[in-house]
């Protein structure tokens, strides 16, 4: 509702009473509070008789009151009727343009939860630029989404209806990062009962809960408690290590990134080593790791190491360089 019509709403029924009121108390010689009493059953118009017999000039004030009540009457029920239809309005509409920008994502990720873990997640893929939406049933955690125009569904995320309405059979991906491990299991387990496939992230709040979430589904899980709890042993031990890998995952604004690449079906780099792929020369990039389709890990691999479809390679280097090196890959 607009602030200055709804002031100038009451502003304008204070002086119908004051008008109503000082009348009858200066020209109809009533008391102040009959004279209150009068204008207020007059500008309600509900039907009550005259406290006294009035004179003319009462009689005039009583039918100025009372168009005077009418008149505000109307205005200010007009004013929040059209208020309350606007903003029905304008949320219905809202909802169906959130509604169809949901349905039209495709290979997204689906965060289940927006509390301090999903805000951070959310975060770092808007960033990026990766699609997703938050399943959030919080209010107050919904109009925060709101306010960073995240897509979102304020919906229960154990429900099969809300991660069908998110997209599931669609998704790249699903993050469980309620803060109850019960409910990350149960979301787990709906999730693979409606898309057996999908790739799904798990929060352990307890470390012993993660065998758990993982016979429930999860393809991996993640304790932000056990990793921050190490995370500070190493700062404390390798400090030097820690702030090299801060720089290589998080400072962006430094252009330099450790990053994952898929060498495809027709990446033109199969079957050679990487002394003879040239990825050094031709992008700038160190290789630091290979993961083999079998889920073997090279650690530094050495320049005969061979190359193969579906190897993902880990490198380092600055990001423009990243960019060309994937078109290749």
């Amino acid at each position: 509702m607009d602030a200055k019509k709804f002031r100038f709403a009451i502003l304008l029924s204070f002086g119908t009473i004051s008008f109503g009121t000082l009348g009858y108390y200066f020209l109809e010689g009533m008391t102040l509070f009959d004279a209150f009493y009068m204008t207020i059953i007059t500008v309600s118009t509900v039907g009550f008789s005259e406290i006294k017999p009035l004179t003319t000039i009462g009689r005039s004030i009583t039918m100025v009151v009372i168009m005077m009540g009418i008149g505000v009457g109307g205005y200010t029920v007009g004013m929040i009727a059209r208020s309350f239809i606007e903003g029905e309005l304008r949320i219905f509409f809202g909802r169906k343009k959130l509604e169809k920008r949901i349905a039209a994502l495709a290979h997204h990720f689906i965060i289940c939860g927006y509390g301090r873990i999903g805000r951070i997640i959310s975060s770092e893929l808007a960033d990026d630029k990766i699609p997703f939406v938050v399943v959030e049933q919080d209010a107050k955690a919904v109009e925060q989404l709101q306010k960073n125009s995240y897509l979102w569904l304020q919906m229960d995320a154990t429900s099969e209806e809300a991660l069908l309405a998110a997209g599931i059979k669609r998704a790249k991906g699903l993050v469980t990062a309620l803060p109850s491990d019960a409910h990350n299991v149960f979301i787990t387990l709906t999730a693979k009962g409606l898309r057996p496939d999908i790739f799904i992230l798990s929060r352990a709040s307890d470390h012993g809960n993660e065998d758990k979430l993982k016979r429930a589904g999860a393809t991996r899980v993640v304790s932000p408690y056990l990793i921050g709890g190490r995370r500070m042993a190493q700062v404390l031990k390798r400090p030097t290590v820690v702030d090299f890998i801060d720089i290589a995952m998080m400072e962006s604004n430094l252009g330099l990134m450790m990053e994952e690449a898929k060498i495809g079906p027709e990446s033109q780099l199969i079957g050679k080593n990487i002394m003879a792929s040239n990825l050094r020369r031709d992008f700038g990039v160190i290789v630091v790791a290979i993961k083999k389709m079998s889920d073997e890990m090279i650690f530094n691999p050495g320049p005969g190491e061979t190359l193969e479809a579906g190897d993902v390679i880990v490198v380092l280097g600055k990001m423009e360089h990243l960019e060309r090196m994937r078109a290749v890959l």
